[in-house]
């Protein structure tokens, strides 16, 4: 496995095959563990946020029916704002993932399931599960590390179009669902080549997409706005309003992730031949989380455990914070870093990189932040197992 940022320090010198190996034995169980543990608790968790979600929508909706009045439109913007989030993030996102599969309830299963979204469902499962959660973090496989737009490594060459990065992917972040959309559809590849172009394929998914966007427009800024009478405009532009909102929190909540200091770059060759064990890896070493309370939590999506669902991203995802202790302790163990901040540290972090990397080298590296020593390894392989197995306890404890 081949880190690309690593001209201060490479994160896994220390690690032998055996250990890598072993980090993978030792997750395969925890995932298991969870596996054999879901049931009747986790299903009646989803369908809960399900029904909060939609008479949470349907209350604000009512509520902008008398939004020519500033308390309600603020008040209804508020709400819609916060149901387009959790449709977004905790319902669409982690039911598409399969997440909750296992209950074979046709209403809430990946192959059945539409969100309030630009992207098509189908082609967003392409992009995101097939692509992105395999590819996680390797430059020039993985789209969704930087979405094909922007400079996300010091390794990639510098050209003076990417001094605006910081300005379009503000631009981005606003009306972030369309550029899901065009990167689900591969837009900017496709539209270079005209034989891409012609394709019948990417004809019908393009037309599958304009399909979803004219469908979600029609929603959002004429049939509501017409069920509000007087309050048409006012709909409109609360509409919009929690659109943007919702974008802004996605987008936010995806960059830290993936982008903030600290987290790892991979090359393509570095996945040649990959082992289980690697793989788990690069996902620890290419992933960042975000600490808060429990609402946060689900306003995220359990995004928040960005690590544990990159591990494990069919797991439901109210159980990544039963699992994030046993994981951190494997990360202690093994002496790497388990990457995690509060979501202003870590936007901050993010947006600090992306400005820091639309700068040519000799200026970025004068704005890198220095970095952290490495965690003491708690491992030691002369170290009797009775004490090992004390260490990893007290981890836990």
């Amino acid at each position: 496995m081949t880190v690309l940022q690593r001209k201060d320090v490479n994160p896994i010198a220390h690690l032998s095959d055996a250990d890598i190996e072993e980090i993978g034995r030792r997750l395969d169980a925890i995932r298991q563990e969870v596996i054999e543990t879901r049931g009747e608790r986790d299903a009646k968790y989803i369908r809960r946020v399900i029904d909060v979600q939609r008479k949470l929508e349907l209350g604000s909706r009512a509520v902008l029916l008398a939004s020519f009045f500033p308390p309600a439109w603020l008040l209804g913007t508020a709400g819609l704002s916060v149901a387009k989030i959790l449709d977004n993030m905790e319902i669409g996102h982690n039911i598409m993932h399969g997440q909750w599969d296992w209950m074979r309830d046709p209403k809430i299963h990946s192959k059945t399931w539409e969100w309030d979204n630009a992207s098509p469902s189908e082609q967003w499962k392409h992009s995101h599960n097939e692509l992105h959660h395999n590819f996680t973090n390797v430059v020039g496989k993985d789209n969704d590390l930087g979405y094909g737009i922007m400079r996300v490594d010091e390794d990639q060459k510098w050209y003076p179009i990417y001094l605006a990065q910081p300005l379009w992917n503000f631009i981005n972040a606003c009306f972030f669902e369309y550029g899901i959309a065009a990167y689900d559809l591969e837009l900017g590849k496709n539209l270079k080549y005209k034989r891409r172009r012609q394709d019948p394929a990417f004809k019908a998914r393009a037309k599958q997409t304009l399909h979803k966007i004219r469908k979600q427009a029609t929603k959002d800024y004429l049939v509501h706005p017409l069920l509000s009478g007087p309050s048409f405009l006012h709909t409109v532009a609360a509409n919009f309003t929690a659109n943007v909102v919702r974008n802004l929190w996605t987008h936010s909540v995806i960059m830290c992730g993936h982008f903030p200091e600290g987290v790892e770059t991979f090359e393509k060759h570095s996945i040649d031949g990959e082992t289980k064990g690697e793989w788990y890896v690069r996902q620890m070493l290419g992933s960042a989380n975000i600490s808060g309370n429990k609402a946060m939590h689900i306003m995220t999506g359990n995004l928040s455990y960005q690590i544990e669902h990159h591990l494990f991203p069919d797991l439901p995802s109210n159980r990544y914070h039963e699992i994030a202790p046993k994981i951190q302790a494997i990360f202690d163990e093994y002496g790497l870093r388990y990457m995690t901040g509060s979501l202003p540290r870590q936007v901050g972090s993010a947006w600090g990189k992306i400005i820091r990397l639309s700068l040519p080298n000799e200026m970025a590296e004068k704005l890198k932040p220095k970095p952290k020593p490495a965690p003491a390894l708690m491992r030691r392989r002369s170290r009797p197992a009775a004490g090992l197995r004390q260490a990893v306890a007290a981890l836990i404890g």
